[in-house]
């Protein structure tokens, strides 16, 4: 009972059919349920800057039909005869990954996201073969290793952002040895990863500044979620005087920007942490980066005991996501907004509540 192994199930989602990015309902069937394997009925899947850059094909590698989302959230139906961490009614979450090689160096010390044959939860081709399809559908089929419980006492909605822009953030602070309290933070860019960021750092208990090119979102950073100071990166002046003040910057813009002028702002041995997805080179001076030991390093996602842990944590310490709800018939939408930055700060598909035939 709950368990299934050999049926195929026709489902529709929302797909891409071209780098138009537009999405509409697309009828697919999802891949057999093995033995290791959770059917999962989606409820909620969060929308991120990603499934912009895949069905819009910024990266040049995306394939169509494309169902995008990975921040996705729902409800077991059925397990695989093997599944031991699942049964039928859990809540769990599916995040940026659905597949690795289970033996490189990276998965052997659970560090699964930089697998040199990491398998994406959409845009991807799963070991069967088929195409990988996301979280804007009816429900998807993913191995137990891959599959995250949801903590009793955190909201379905509110947790799908923290799987992937939750996530992002958690994972550098906690692997560079940065979530002891005192420490002085920056957060570069307040859109979906960098308010939860600040939320982050703060219950770490870091002072927090938010770094933006404008004064427009002062009011939002200090008296919405708690950062305890804001910089304006375009006056040099304000820049000045908070030279060398930074153990840390999370820098979250997802396109080209100068690196040298937040590198000045740390302390000798600080870092700055790169997590948007750029397709153009960046470019700094040498001396920049010798003249205070500093670091400029990449960070891509958690492992997935990172985020059972940063659930954990977000429960324990009552973070939230600031979500914007949408049916999946607004997603096209969305998407348009989202790429103008038009969203305070993540948009959240209710999937299990649209309509998502034609």
């Amino acid at each position: 009972m709950g368990s299934i192994e050999t049926e195929k199930k026709t489902i529709v989602g929302w797909a891409a059919r071209d780098p138009s990015g537009f999405l509409s309902p697309y009828t697919y069937t999802l891949r057999d349920t093995g033995p290791e394997d959770v059917l999962i009925k989606i409820l909620y899947c969060g929308v991120c800057h990603t499934d912009i850059h895949q069905s819009k094909n910024h990266l040049g590698m995306s394939n169509y039909p494309m169902v995008p989302g990975h921040e996705v959230v729902g409800e077991v139906m059925e397990v695989g005869s093997t599944v031991t961490k699942y049964k039928t009614g859990d809540l769990v979450g599916v995040g940026v990954l659905v597949g690795s090689c289970r033996d490189c160096y990276p998965c052997k010390s659970n560090i699964e996201q930089y697998c040199a044959k990491r398998i994406w939860s959409y845009n991807d081709v799963y070991t069967d073969g088929k195409p990988t399809q996301g979280g804007f559908a009816e429900s998807m089929v993913v191995d137990q290793k891959f599959v995250v419980g949801i903590p009793e006492g955190l909201a379905p909605e509110q947790a799908a952002p923290l799987l992937c822009a939750g996530l992002t953030v958690y994972s550098p602070l906690r692997h560079f040895g940065l979530m002891r309290s005192g420490l002085r933070g920056g957060i570069l860019g307040l859109g979906g990863v960098g308010h939860m960021g600040v939320k982050i750092a703060k219950a770490m208990g870091h002072h927090v500044t938010v770094i933006s090119s404008s004064d427009r979102k002062r009011e939002e950073a200090m008296e919405h979620l708690g950062a305890d100071a804001y910089l304006v990166s375009s006056d040099a002046e304000e820049m000045q005087r908070a030279v060398d003040s930074m153990d840390y910057i999370l820098d979250t813009v997802p396109v080209h920007h100068p690196l040298e002028p937040y590198l000045a702002l740390l302390r000798v041995d600080g870092r700055l942490v790169m997590m948007g997805v750029i397709g153009t080179p960046m470019q700094f001076v040498s001396p920049m980066v010798m003249l205070g030991r500093k670091s400029i390093t990449g960070t891509f996602i958690g492992s997935m005991d990172e985020t059972a842990e940063m659930l954990e944590f977000c429960k324990d310490k009552e973070i939230t996501s600031k979500i914007e709800m949408v049916k999946m018939d607004y997603v096209n939408k969305a998407l348009e907004r989202l790429e103008k930055n038009d969203v305070r700060y993540r948009f959240v598909v209710d999937v299990a509540g649209s309509k998502l035939h034609d």
